[in-house]
C-alpha cells in the first residue's frame, strides 16, 4: 500500500457454510467486498469455495443439502483444491491491500454469525478487522418495528444463498434503508 486507505471503509463479507455450529461445521465459500463509507464499491475480493471432504457435505442438515446443492456449490466444493488456510490467507492479503488492521467494521446481514465462523475458523481476517460490525439485519428489525411502510418496500432479495450474490443483496438493502429509513421523508 502506498497511501493508508481511509478509516471509514466497510468490510462485506458472506459465507456459506456446512451448518450453523462453527465448532463442528465448515466454511464452503467465502467472499469479500469493501465499500468506502457512501456504501460505493472501492474493491471486490475473491469469490472462493473451499474443498471439503464428502464426510463434511454429508453431515449437513436437509437445509443446506438442499439448497447447497440446488445452487450448484456442493459440486463446486467436491471440485475445488483450495483449502481453508488457503482461502484465509488470500482473503487476508486482499483485506490488506484495502484497509489497515483494526480500522474497517465487518458488514452484512446476520453477520455476527459469519464472524464467529471467522474466529473459529479464519483468525487471521477476524483480527484483522475492526472489533465493531454494521449488521443489515439489525437496521431491518428496527426498520420493521419503527417504520414497517418503509419494509414493504425494500428491495426483494433472490436468496440464492451464494456468498457475492448475498453480499450484493445486502449492500442493496442497506443503501435502501439509508435512503429511506435514515434521511427523514422530503415534505
Amino acid at each position: 500500500m502506498t497511501q493508508a486507505p481511509p478509516a471509514t471503509h466497510l468490510v462485506w463479507i458472506d459465507m456459506e457454510m456446512s451448518g450453523l455450529d462453527p465448532r463442528r461445521d465448515r466454511v464452503l465459500e467465502i467472499a469479500t467486498l469493501v465499500t468506502d463509507g457512501e456504501l460505493e464499491v472501492v474493491a471486490q475480493g475473491p469469490e472462493l469455495v473451499i474443498h471439503h471432504p464428502d464426510e463434511v457435505l454429508e453431515a449437513m442438515d436437509s437445509w443446506n443439502r438442499t439448497h447447497h446443492g440446488e445452487s450448484g456449490l456442493t459440486a463446486r466444493v467436491r471440485e475445488s483444491r483450495l483449502d481453508e488456510a488457503e482461502a484465509e490467507r488470500l482473503t487476508l492479503a486482499f483485506l490488506a491491500e484495502h484497509c489497515e488492521p483494526q480500522t474497517a467494521p465487518l458488514a452484512g446481514n446476520s453477520v455476527w454469525q459469519d464472524r464467529r465462523f471467522l474466529a473459529e475458523h479464519m483468525p487471521a481476517i477476524d483480527a484483522h478487522l475492526h472489533y465493531r460490525i454494521v449488521d443489515v439485519s439489525s437496521v431491518k428489525e428496527l426498520v420493521r418495528r419503527w417504520r414497517p411502510e418503509v419494509l414493504a418496500e425494500a428491495p426483494p432479495k433472490a436468496g440464492a444463498h451464494r456468498a457475492l450474490e448475498d453480499i450484493r443483496e445486502s449492500l442493496a438493502e442497506l443503501r435502501f434503508y439509508r435512503e429511506r429509513f435514515f434521511r427523514p421523508p422530503v415534505a
